[in-house]
């Protein structure tokens, strides 16, 4: 049984995405976060070992550090407390694993940006704009913003590459006090992480952020934060030391895997590659270094 690569848990799969298999508990769920990693819109047929524990564990992490500004999913990480029905997984899912409440998912994704990078970058040098945010002529690649901006993107399924789109646009699509509320906590998380990691030699260039609506217990609805919370995942973090602008500076994230397959001038299609095992070692060794470093620990939990 290879929870790893493949669900493998007698339940209903919930939701399997490149990274995480979620199954349905009813009420909550149970977030399974796997070694797979993925590039260009691809989920890679190569593991890179612990990069679930990691992720896991670093959202964790920042849920804990959010609650004061924003509710979030999480209910524990600790297989003790999990439903009798997962006794029999619990080694599987010690460390890469937590049990949170179900919510009705936001079908946006909400981007805060403090530095100019990535297909913001891009669409800035086409338009002078990002999603509709006009900004200051002659800023350089990677030049840090006056002020955050909030730069949503349409939540697309199945792989599909997720949309830029103005913040105009989104609150066609939510209306206007639940798209005010949204980009108000993120750019407020944004500022929280921003100002821990700066503390750590760390720079938070971006970060995307998932949302659900679950009913209080007065009947009301509230705003959840989900899926992940500031990972190398879902956020590009930056070396204080190495910073420059006019360069896109080396991330903590899937760098040395998009460097290598662009090495390899794969073209993005089918058959995918495999990666190196000197490419996954690295890749291992930038994810965990993140954890330890924002975390502030020694070691990964078992």
């Amino acid at each position: 049984m290879n929870l790893i690569s493949q669900p493998a848990l007698d339940l209903p799969l919930f939701i399997r995405g490149k990274v995480r298999d979620v199954y349905d508990l009813g009420e909550q769920l149970l977030i399974v976060s796997s070694d797979r990693i993925s590039a260009y819109d691809y989920v890679l047929p190569t593991l890179v070992p612990d990069k679930g524990k990691i992720l896991n564990q670093l959202s964790i992490y920042w849920f804990k550090q959010t609650e004061t500004h924003v509710k979030n999913h999480f209910i524990t990480a600790d297989v003790k407390e999990y439903p009798a029905q997962l006794k029999k997984y619990e080694e599987l899912l010690k460390g890469r694993s937590m049990l949170v409440w179900k919510t009705d998912k936001i079908p946006i994704e909400c981007v805060a940006r403090g530095y100019l990078s990535g297909s913001g970058w891009k669409e800035y040098r086409a338009t002078g704009k990002v999603c509709g945010v006009p900004l200051p002529s002659g800023l350089k690649e990677s030049e840090q913003l006056p002020e955050p901006i909030f730069t949503p993107a349409t939540k697309e399924e199945g792989g599909k590459h997720d949309q830029n789109i103005s913040f105009e646009e989104m609150k066609k699509i939510l209306g206007e006090t639940l798209s005010e509320e949204l980009k108000r906590i993120s750019i407020s998380i944004y500022r929280l992480a921003s100002l821990k990691l700066l503390s750590e030699q760390l720079i938070l260039a971006d970060t995307k952020f998932e949302f659900g609506i679950k009913k209080g217990i007065k009947g009301e609805n509230e705003i959840y934060l989900i899926d992940e919370c500031l990972t190398p995942d879902s956020s590009r973090f930056w070396e204080k030391k190495d910073y420059k602008t006019g360069i896109s500076p080396v991330s903590f994230d899937k760098q040395f895997v998009r460097d290598y397959l662009d090495s390899i001038q794969w073209n993005r299609e089918p058959p995918i590659p495999e990666l190196t095992q000197e490419i996954v070692e690295k890749t291992r060794a930038k994810y965990l270094e993140a954890y330890l470093r924002i975390t502030g620990t020694r070691k990964l939990d078992d």
